[in-house]
């Protein structure tokens, strides 16, 4: 009994290998055939008509990693028309400094800055959104996360894919780039070499059925038509429901071809596991079979597996060997397409590749039992549906 379940087992996992080597290559294919326009030729398309003004929303808590950089490239934009307002929630934030130091070095520029405690929801950021909204004077609202980084053609290019009046929201992938620490090394590689070309593969067989954080614009009327940045407090996965809530409306999701960089730094192993458990938890709340099934992205992982349940005598040699060969041969390809796609984002370091699958496996194995979530050193729980629960959160 015990060697036919073996047998079972061992048959199993080589199919799931099989799989996760096939879903590896497919997103090598994605990574690499991933091309964006030059700045060049998006400045060409832009100058080809008048720019619709925009609005662009920086919800910001705390001083990140090269803060005042990130923050600068917003104000810093070739678009005719932008205003750039800036939201704090508490009063002593240390951010506001920075972002007062942009207002006095670039008086020239259109940028605003809101202070305002009022919370509508668990969901912080969107409830800053919400504060901002009276000083959003244009019709283009850009969400855009206050550790993204981005360059001066970044809001026309934005504004361009609105040109159809039937999309209502623009999205845009992101890279990272890490600090030279091994933590941030980490993180890094998970951004680039998991989360990207696997949201790649979902766009190329499904397309944009959500927004990413990195990026979220959308039409004032059809955020409206939605309840407004209020309907979203609620939930931690607010690009996930801001994409759902209004395609609901009848309107398109558009993927732009520009791809923003967030600059990686983990302080730790510990914010790196607490950071990247909240995404897990975040992707199981909203798209649980999704999430389960994800386990075959781990192509090594599956490998090792089946050199486990393998049994010598039966000839498995062969095959195990063929398949971890294969899945490390395919793993270090998505590295360095990765870095071949989006260029340096950090030191290369391909050792590191054995030890973030198995961070990463932990990581997913975790995040199936559970609903705590730490953000911003807030400890919530996830409902079912994306939910966030916070006790003890001021004003809720």
């Amino acid at each position: 009994m015990m060697s036919l379940i073996g047998s079972v087992a061992y048959h199993l996992s080589i199919v799931a290998t099989l799989a996760a080597l096939g879903y590896q290559a497919f997103a090598i294919l994605c990574l690499a055939r991933f091309r964006r326009r030059p700045a060049t030729e998006r400045a060409r398309s832009a100058a080809a008509g008048p720019a619709e003004a925009a609005t662009i929303l920086k919800p910001v808590c705390g001083i990140d990693y090269d803060s005042y950089e990130n923050l600068r490239s917003f104000c810093c934009q070739d678009h005719p028309n932008v205003q750039i307002v800036f939201g704090v929630r508490d009063p002593d934030d240390p951010v506001i400094h920075v972002v007062r130091r942009l207002m006095a070095v670039m008086p020239e520029r259109d940028i605003a800055l809101v202070v305002d405690p009022r919370a509508i929801g668990a969901n912080l950021k969107v409830s800053n959104l919400a504060n901002m909204m009276a000083a959003a004077r244009h019709d283009i609202l850009i969400v855009a996360d206050s550790d993204i980084r981005v360059g001066p053609d970044y809001a026309t290019s934005i504004v361009e894919g609105f040109a159809d009046p039937e999309v209502g929201v623009v999205t845009c992938l992101y890279k990272a780039r890490s600090a030279d620490d091994f933590a941030s090394r980490l993180s890094a590689m998970s951004i680039n070499e998991w989360f990207l070309p696997s949201a790649l593969v979902a766009i190329q067989l499904q397309g944009p059925k959500f927004c990413f954080g990195s990026t979220m614009a959308v039409r004032r009327v059809a955020l409206d038509r939605i309840g407004g940045f209020d309907r979203l407090a609620a939930y931690l996965a607010d690009d996930h429901m801001l994409g759902k809530l209004v395609a609901q409306q009848g309107y398109k999701i558009r993927l732009s071809d520009y791809l923003v960089e967030t600059v990686v730094h983990e302080r730790s192993l510990r914010s790196l596991f607490d950071h990247e458990l909240r995404w897990a938890r975040t992707i199981r709340s909203i798209q649980p079979w999704g999430h389960a099934f994800s386990f075959t992205t781990y192509c090594v992982s599956l490998a090792l597996l089946t050199a486990v349940l393998a049994v010598p005598a039966s000839g498995s040699v062969p095959v195990v060997a063929g398949l971890l060969g294969a899945a490390l041969l395919l793993r270090y390809a998505t590295h360095r397409v990765a870095r071949a796609t989006l260029g340096p984002t950090g030191t290369w370091s391909p050792w590191l590749l054995p030890v973030r699958e198995l961070l990463s496996l932990a990581l997913w194995a975790t995040s199936l039992f559970g609903n705590r979530v730490v953000w911003k050193g807030w400890a919530m729980s996830v409902g079912e549906k994306g939910q966030l629960t916070a006790k003890g959160m001021p004003g809720l």
